[in-house]
């Protein structure tokens, strides 16, 4: 194996200068914000850089503005759909009441708002719903399972996150495939019915640094996102190659990934309904981070894994997420391995044509740590001729120890 380095745009938020970034996109707009008003700030389950400086930086400014904020967890079904493990994740972030020194704030109830113009029931948070007033705070990026004008962002955090499992389940109903849609319908009736008072969008560039910090008003979140998702695609990391037989990941988890591993990085989606980026004969995972608390949710994209992570693996924090989604395949359990080198052995051995003798095998650390990744030696010439990566190591013998694991 070969390490190189991918070159991507780098232009960042240093973490220091994000509180004053959030509070001149908050003043722009300051009259949305009167004393006394009770405020919910959403706060998700993705692993957002900087997310906790973000979220506090939102918090004092509306408490200068003197309003009473409050953070909310607005994650669909995650945390094992429980209000427990939802502040767990939350607590993971950083996102605590001693940090913040406001209220947290985690329920599974929630309050019907309303219909959508085809008529299709919409619920929020109760928290949220019982609030003067709700700054939607949320990482705008392409999904992982659908394209449309709206991806991830903040009309997905108002329809999936605040809906928590009941509206979360009320909006996969129809099924992945018509996703694209109802995101729309259902973000246009949370706009129209509940006291959505600011949106805080976040852009991310391809080495999870914030890129961008865009403030909005209720009216321009439908209006701005699709340009804004544009952008967030154009920032995105990728691996420089059309064809691997077998991608390697180290650690999977929900705090990189609503589907542990980006797909469009690997090009193992959960859908299929979605193909492109990379073309993949097998993936193998080898670890489940410490942060997703046993939820597994798209291990079923890898071919093999290895009894390490199945050991992690909490079915009680799994399914709820696959069942809402619909996606029942994504949480599949592939071959399991004694060890790592096992888990690559039986992937490679898995390829057919030139990548059983010659294998294309990249290894990456997680789908959002892809600057410095390894490739095996028949992707070296490749490597060579491309413009935006540099080959930093000579060739290595992959470093397993006497178990034959990684790590």
């Amino acid at each position: 194996m070969i390490k190189i380095k991918q070159t991507f745009e780098r232009e960042e938020i240093a973490p220091d200068a994000i509180p004053d970034v959030v509070r001149n996109e908050l003043n722009k707009n300051r009259d949305q914000f009167r004393p006394g008003m009770s405020i919910a700030v959403t706060c998700g389950s993705r692993g957002i850089a900087n997310i906790s400086i973000i979220i506090k930086a939102v918090i004092d400014c509306l408490k200068k503005y003197q309003t009473r904020p409050f953070v909310t967890a607005a994650m669909g079904s995650h945390g094992g759909a429980t209000d427990e493990g939802q502040r767990r994740v939350l607590a993971d972030f950083g996102i605590t009441e001693e940090y913040l020194d406001c209220p947290v704030r985690s329920s599974m109830e929630t309050v019907y708002v309303g219909n959508t113009e085809e008529g299709e029931p919409v619920y929020i948070d109760k928290y949220a719903a019982e609030a003067d007033g709700i700054l939607v705070c949320g990482r705008i990026k392409a999904h992982t399972s659908f394209r449309g004008e709206y991806e991830s962002g903040l009309m997905k955090m108002m329809t999936v996150g605040l809906g928590k499992q009941q509206g979360a389940d009320a909006f996969h109903s129809m099924g992945i495939e018509h996703m694209a849609e109802r995101l729309p319908q259902f973000g246009n009736a949370i706009l129209k019915n509940c006291s959505i008072v600011y949106g805080l969008g976040i852009i991310e560039n391809a080495y999870e640094k914030t890129y961008r910090l865009i403030g909005m008003l209720p009216e321009e979140i439908p209006v701005r996102e699709p340009e804004l998702l544009m952008e967030a695609k154009k920032m995105m990391g990728k691996l420089y190659f059309d064809h691997a037989d077998v991608i390697v990941v180290d650690e999977m988890g929900k705090n990189i990934s609503g589907d542990g591993m980006d797909p469009n990085i690997t090009g193992k989606y959960p859908s299929p309904y979605l193909t492109g980026s990379i073309s993949t004969q097998h993936l193998v995972v080898l670890d489940l981070t410490e942060e997703s608390h046993g939820n597994a949710n798209g291990l079923g994209c890898a071919n093999v894994t290895t009894r390490r992570l199945y050991g992690k693996l909490d079915m009680d924090a799994t399914y709820p997420n696959a069942i809402t989604s619909t996606a029942l395949w994504a949480v599949k359990i592939p071959i399991v391995a004694a060890s790592d080198k096992e888990a690559i052995q039986i992937a490679v051995k898995a390829c057919t044509g030139a990548g059983r003798k010659n294998p294309r095998i990249i290894r990456i650390k997680n789908t959002l740590d892809i600057g410095e990744i390894y490739i095996s030696e028949a992707l070296l010439e490749e490597a060579k001729r491309h413009p935006k990566i540099e080959i930093i190591s000579e060739l290595q013998k992959w470093d397993f120890n006497e178990q034959g694991n990684l790590f």
